[in-house]
C-alpha cells in the first residue's frame, strides 16, 4: 500500500493503517455502496464474516432509502404538476368565461354592426345624392366664380376709368385754373397799375371805372375759387376749423356786407333773432359765412320787390332730420319775395352747374355752383339745407346745423384749438328781441368796422396812456377769455380779436406791449398776420408769442421774429412760464446783442451800426467764446461771421444745436459768397444771411432791429432813414435787368409795365428754351418764371438753369396759376428762390423783388 494512500487521523495524532478492507454492498447485482475500513492490527475472519452479512442487509436498507427518496421526489413533482394543472384549469375556466362574455358582446356588436351597416348604407345613399347635388352646386359656383371674375375685371376696368376720369378732372381743374388765372393776372395787374395813376393823367371817373374792372376781376377770382372748393369737397380734402361763433356778430357782418346792395334795389333787409337761440354755436365760421352769403346773394339776385328776411331760431321738429337726430338744432333761414322756383326745378338747382333759369334767354346770370357747394358744405358741417318755394311768390332757404360741430363729423376732418379745459366763459352782449332794429345792427356794424367791437369782455374801453397792453389774436372765445384773465392776474391790460384782420387793426391802433397769436384763424392765417406785423414800421418791434395747435419749431419761429412758441393743448404751467416771458419782455428796456467775428474791427463796425442806448452789445472773437457766452447768458440776437480761427461758422451752429443750447435769432453777416449748398445748410439755423455789398448795412440794421424788438421811431434819425429807404425806396429797382419767361403776352405786357414803371429793364422769353438762349446772350439780375409753358415748362427750365454753375446764385421767382398746395414745394425743390401764385399781387411782387435784388 502506498504510503500516501490514506492516513488515519484523530485529535491525538495520525498514522498510516496497516490493513485496508473494502466491503461492497450489493443488491440484486447492483452495488449500492462500498465500505472501506483501515486498521492498525489487521481484520479477523469473524469481523470479515460479520461485515459480509451486514453488507447484504445494508444494501437492502440503502436500496429502500433510495426508493423512498425517489418516491418522495416523484410525489413532490406530481403535487407540483397537480397544482400547475389546477391553476391552468382555473385560468382556462376564467378564459372560458371571458370568451363566453366576449362571444356575447361580439354577438351584440355584430347585431349593432349590422344595424350600423344598414344605416351606413342608407347614409351612403343620401351622401351620394348630396354629392351629386354638391357637384351640381360646385358647377354653379364655378360658373358664378367665372362670372365674378369677369365682373371683377369689368369693375377694375371701370375703377381704372374712374381713376383716370378723376385724374383728368383734377388736371382739368388745375389747367382751367391756370387758363382762367392767366388772363385774370394781366387784368388785375394792369388795373392796379392804372388805379395808382402814377402819371396823374386819369380823371376820377377813369380811376373809378378801373376800380370796377379790378373788382370784377376779383369776382372772377372768387368764381375760380368756388370751382376749386367744389373739387376739394368731392375729393374729401376740405378741412373744417371749429370756432365759437357769436350769432349776433354773424348777423351784423351779413348786414354790413349786403345792406348797401339791398338799398340799391330798394329792398328792405330784416334780421330776426328768436329769444331762445343760444349766444354761441360751435362750428366752422368761414363755411357758415360762405353758405349764408351765397343764400343772401341769390335772394338779392332773384328779388325785385318785397323784402328779404334773415331769421335765426331753434328747430322745433328735429325728427325731420335723419343725420342730426338727438341733437339741438339751430335754423338760419333766408326768405325772399322773389320769383320763386318751379316745382319741377326744385331738385335740380342743388346739382352743380344747374339753374332754374338755365335757357339761352335767361334773365339771371351765374354758374349754378353756389347752391351745390352750399349743400355739400352743410353736410360737412353735420347739417343740411332745406327749401320751400312757390313760383311767383318767393323762397325760403334754411340752413339747419347742430349746436356743436364736433358731435356731427369725424375728428380727422376737424381742427380745433385743443386748449385748456375751462368752464364756459362769460360771453359778451347778445341782442334778445323778436326783431333786431336797423339802428342796433348799424351800431354793431359801426363798431365792427372801427375794429372796436369786442367778441369777449376785454379792456379796450379802459386803456390808459402808460398801460402795458397784451393783444390776443385767438378765434376760440373760451381760450381767449382765459388769456385775458391771465393778463389781469399779471397786472397787464388785454384786448382780444377773433380774426387776423381785426388783430392787425387793433395792433396798429393800440400798439400793444406784446401779442399772443394763434396760427389757425378764420380769414388770413396767423403766419400772414405775423408777416404783416413784421412788415409794418409801426408794429414790427412788438414781441409776438405763438400759442397754436400747429407744431412750430422754436428756432424757426424765433428766426421770424417770434419770442417763443407753444403748441396746444397747453398746461397751466406752460401758460405761467409764457406769461412770465411776456411780463419780462414788456418790462425789458435793454436788448442784448452778441456780435461774433474773428475781425475785431468788423465787430466794432457792427456794434456801431446796430448799437444804441437800448442795446447792450457784447463781442466774441472765436467759436469757443461764442459757445461759452451762449451757454451762460441769454441774448436777443446773434450776428456772426462765416468762419472763426478755431472752427467754421456752420460747425459752431451745429455744435450749439448738439449741445442743446437755445439759439437766439441768428444773422449771418459775411463778405464771402456762399454756394447753394452752404446757403441751404445755414438756413437751418439762421433767420437771415446778408452778403456785404449794396444796401447790406441797411439790411443788417433792419433785420437786427426786428429781432431786438426795437421801435423804429426811437432810433436815431439817420438809422430810421436807412430802414425807411430799404422798405420804401425804389432806387434798388433802377436799371435792374429782369428776364420775364411766360408764353402769354398779356401777362408779359402787364408785368413789364409794372416793372418798367419802377425803373427796371425787362426782356421777354416765351418758353424755357428761349429763356436758356437769352441767358447765354445777356446778363440778368433776376428771373420771373412762369410754370406752365409749351416746349419746355418752368420746372424743367429752372432745373436746367441751376445745372449751370454761373447761374447758381441768380434769383428765380416762380409764377404759377395752378394754385395747388404742392406747387410751392415743387418749385422750390427744382431750384426756385421763391414762389408767387397768380393773379400776382403787385405789392407782394415788389416786396419779393426788393428782397432778392438786395440779396
Amino acid at each position: 500500500m502506498p504510503d500516501d494512500y490514506i492516513q488515519v487521523r484523530s485529535g491525538l495524532g495520525a498514522r498510516k493503517p496497516n490493513d485496508i478492507l473494502v466491503v461492497p454492498f450489493v443488491y440484486n447485482d447492483s452495488v449500492k455502496a462500498v465500505l472501506e475500513l483501515g486498521t492498525f492490527t489487521g481484520f479477523t475472519e469473524l469481523q470479515i464474516s460479520f461485515l459480509e452479512n451486514v453488507g447484504e442487509k445494508l444494501a437492502v436498507a440503502i436500496n429502500g432509502a433510495q426508493a423512498r427518496n425517489q418516491l418522495q421526489k416523484a410525489l413532490a413533482i406530481t403535487t407540483e404538476q397537480t397544482d400547475i394543472l389546477q391553476a391552468q384549469q382555473d385560468e382556462l375556466k376564467t378564459a372560458n368565461e371571458e370568451l363566453e362574455e366576449q362571444t356575447q358582446r361580439l354577438r351584440a356588436s355584430e347585431e349593432e354592426l349590422q344595424a350600423n351597416q344598414d344605416q351606413l348604407m342608407a347614409t351612403n345613399e343620401e351622401l351620394e345624392e348630396k354629392n351629386s347635388s354638391l357637384n351640381r352646386q360646385k358647377e354653379k359656383i364655378e360658373q358664378a366664380n367665372e362670372d365674378l371674375k369677369i365682373s371683377r375685371i369689368e369693375i377694375e376696368r371701370k375703377a381704372e376709368e374712374v381713376t383716370k376720369a378723376s385724374k383728368y378732372k383734377s388736371e382739368f381743374l388745375a389747367n382751367m385754373s391756370h387758363e382762367l388765372r392767366t388772363p385774370l393776372n394781366s387784368l388785375l395787374l394792369l388795373a392796379q397799375t392804372l388805379e395808382e395813376n402814377r402819371k396823374g393823367n386819369l380823371t376820377e371817373d377813369d380811376v373809378e371805372s378801373i376800380k370796377i374792372i379790378r373788382r370784377s376781376g376779383k369776382d372772377l377770382l372768387y368764381l375760380i375759387n368756388d370751382i376749386l372748393d367744389l373739387s376739394k369737397i368731392e375729393a374729401g380734402q376740405m378741412i373744417l376749423v371749429q370756432d365759437d361763433i357769436l350769432i349776433s356778430e354773424l348777423l351784423a357782418e351779413l348786414k354790413s356786407t349786403f345792406l348797401h346792395l339791398a338799398e340799391k334795389k330798394g329792398l328792405p333787409l330784416h334780421f330776426i333773432l328768436a329769444e331762445d337761440v343760444p349766444n354761441v354755436i360751435r362750428s366752422d365760421r368761414k363755411r357758415i359765412d360762405q353758405i349764408l352769403k351765397n343764400l343772401l346773394s341769390n335772394a338779392l339776385k332773384f328779388t325785385e320787390r318785397g323784402a328779404i328776411t334773415v331769421s335765426v331760431s331753434l328747430c322745433t321738429d328735429p325728427s325731420a332730420f335723419l343725420d342730426i337726430i338727438g341733437q339741438d338744432i339751430i335754423a338760419l333761414s333766408v326768405q325772399d319775395s322773389g320769383i320763386g322756383i318751379p316745382q319741377d326745378k326744385q331738385k335740380v338747382i342743388f346739382e352743380a352747374f344747374q339753374q332754374a333759369d338755365g335757357g339761352t334767354a335767361r334773365k339771371y346770370g351765374g354758374t349754378g355752383l353756389g347752391l351745390s357747394i352750399s349743400r355739400e358744405l352743410a353736410e360737412l358741417l353735420g347739417g343740411e339745407i332745406q327749401m320751400e318755394s312757390k313760383e311767383g311768390e318767393g323762397s325760403v332757404f334754411s340752413l339747419y346745423l347742430p349746436f356743436s360741430l364736433s358731435k356731427s363729423i369725424p375728428k380727422q376732418m376737424m381742427e380745433s384749438w385743443g386748449g385748456v379745459s375751462l368752464e364756459r366763459a362769460a360771453l359778451p352782449w347778445l341782442l334778445r328781441s323778436d326783431e333786431m332794429s336797423d339802428e342796433v345792427i348799424d351800431k354793431m356794424i359801426d363798431k365792427k368796422t372801427e375794429g372796436k367791437q369786442a367778441y369777449i369782455a376785454d379792456d379796450r374801453e379802459n386803456i390808459l396812456e402808460n398801460d402795458r397792453i397784451v393783444l390776443v389774436i385767438e378765434d376760440d372765445a373760451r381760450f381767449a377769455d382765459l388769456l385775458v384773465q391771465k393778463c389781469h392776474d399779471k397786472g397787464l391790460k388785454c384786448i382780444a380779436a377773433p380774426r387776423g384782420e381785426d388783430g392787425l387793426q387793433l395792433a396798429e391802433e393800440y400798439l400793444p406791449t406784446a401779442i399772443i397769436l394763434d396760427l389757425k384763424l378764420p380769414g388770413i392765417s396767423g403766419w400772414e398776420v405775423l408777416e404783416a406785423l413784421k412788415n409794418q414800421m409801426k408794429t414790427r418791434h412788438i414781441p409776438v408769442h405763438i400759442i397754436s395747435a400747429d407744431e412750430v419749431g422754436g428756432l424757426a419761429a424765433r428766426n421770424k421774429g417770434v419770442v417763443d412758441a407753444l403748441q396746444k393743448p397747453v398746461s397751466q404751467e406752460q401758460l405761467e412760464i409764457a406769461f412770465v416771458n411776456i411780463r419780462e419782455t414788456s418790462q425789458q428796456q435793454i436788448s442784448k446783442l452778441l456780435v461774433a467775428d474773428p475781425d475785431a474791427e468788423q465787430r466794432k463796425a457792427v456794434i456801431s451800426l446796430i448799437g444804441n442806448n437800448d442795446v447792450q452789445s457784447e463781442e466774441a472773437g472765436s467759436g469757443q467764446e461764442v459757445i461759452e457766452r451762449l451757454t451762460h447768458h441769454d441774448y436777443d440776437c446773434l450776428v456772426m461771421g462765416f468762419d472763426f480761427s478755431d472752427m467754421s461758422g456752420l460747425a459752431l451752429l451745429q455744435q450749439l444745436k448738439s449741445d442743446k443750447v437755445v439759439l437766439p435769432p441768428v444773422i449771418i453777416y459775411t463778405d464771402r459768397k456762399l454756394s447753394r449748398e452752404e446757403t441751404e445748410e445755414f438756413r437751418q439755423y439762421a433767420g437771415s444771411i446778408i452778403i456785404k455789398g449794396l444796401m447790406s448795412e441797411e439790411r443788417l440794421l433792419d433785420e437786427a432791429s426786428l429781432f431786438l424788438h426795437r421801435m423804429i421811431s426811437k432810433l436815431p434819425e439817420t438809422k430810421q432813414r436807412m430802414i425807411r429807404n430799404l422798405h420804401e425806396d425804389d432806387d434798388i429797382f433802377q436799371e435792374k435787368r429782369i428776364l420775364l419767361v411766360d408764353d402769354d403776352m398779356r401777362n408779359v405786357f402787364a408785368l413789364a409795365k409794372v416793372l418798367r414803371d419802377r425803373g427796371m429793364i425787362t426782356v421777354k422769353a416765351e418758353d424755357g428754351i428761349r429763356a436758356l438762349e437769352t441767358l447765354e446772350q445777356e446778363d440778368f439780375d433776376l428771373v420771373l418764371m412762369d410754370i406752365m409753358m409749351p416746349v419746355m415748362d418752368g420746372y424743367e427750365t429752372i432745373k436746367k438753369i441751376r445745372e449751370q454753375p454761373q447761374y447758381e446764385d441768380l434769383p428765380i421767382i416762380a409764377l404759377t396759376a395752378k394754385a395747388m398746395q404742392e406747387d410751392r414745394r415743387r418749385c422750390l425743390a427744382v431750384g426756385a428762390n421763391d414762389y408767387l401764385a397768380k393773379p400776382v399781387d403787385t405789392e407782394r411782387l415788389l416786396a419779393l423783388l426788393r428782397l432778392w435784388l438786395y440779396s
